[in-house]
């Protein structure tokens, strides 16, 4: 018996040892390019969904009216649509380069219109882990929250109001003094002969 408990603790320090040097190599993959671990994907996914079965709140929010569903999109737009993109719009180079993946959620094949929306609540209110995404609970209100999740459990079938307060911001147009009117900006001056 003496043996086996030697040999568990040798091979339990044998393992730590060789994660120690293996981080300390630099071949651990730390870039968002980086494939994941084996297994990394697996045990996050199973860590964070024991969590949010936990302690996700249940939260009717079919009933809320149009107007929750406006503020929830311009709450969406100011601070989640640069990660999760907008309706009928391409993702932006920011969430391609991110890792894990941030889901399009207005595309048909990443929505979360089928999860309850007390499990949208938690992840924007308490972010996930080594994913790049945030928790909100300092920046928005729990209605706000709420808002943003009745949203995104609509979000096949949205108003148009709702729509419409989802389009991409315009791009502003810079004009430079002088550059509207050429004829306004003076010419070079030529030096004076001596």
């Amino acid at each position: 018996m003496k043996n086996f408990v030697m040999g568990v603790i040798v091979t339990l320090l044998a393992v730590l040892i060789f994660c120690v040097l293996f981080v300390r190599s630099s071949y651990m993959p730390v870039a968002a390019s980086d494939p994941p671990l084996p297994f990394e994907r697996t045990l996050a996914k199973i860590g964070l969904h024991a969590r949010i079965q936990r302690e996700a709140p249940e939260r009717d929010v079919s009933h809320f009216a149009t107007a929750d569903l406006v503020a929830g999109a311009q709450v969406y737009q100011k601070n989640c649509a640069f990660c999760h993109g907008l309706p009928n719009q391409p993702p932006s180079a920011a969430s391609q380069g991110m890792f894990p993946h941030a889901p399009q959620l207005f595309t048909q094949q990443e929505t979360v219109s089928d999860d309850p929306a007390g499990v949208t609540f938690w992840k924007v209110k308490n972010g996930i882990r080594l994913t790049g995404m945030p928790g909100f609970k300092s920046a928005l209100s729990d209605e706000q929250i709420w808002q943003v999740a009745a949203l995104l459990a609509h979000s096949e079938s949205l108003p148009p109001e709702v729509l419409d307060a989802l389009k991409p911001p315009p791009i502003p147009i810079l004009v430079t003094a002088g550059a509207a009117n050429p004829a306004s900006v003076p010419a070079a001056e030529t030096p004076k002969p001596k």
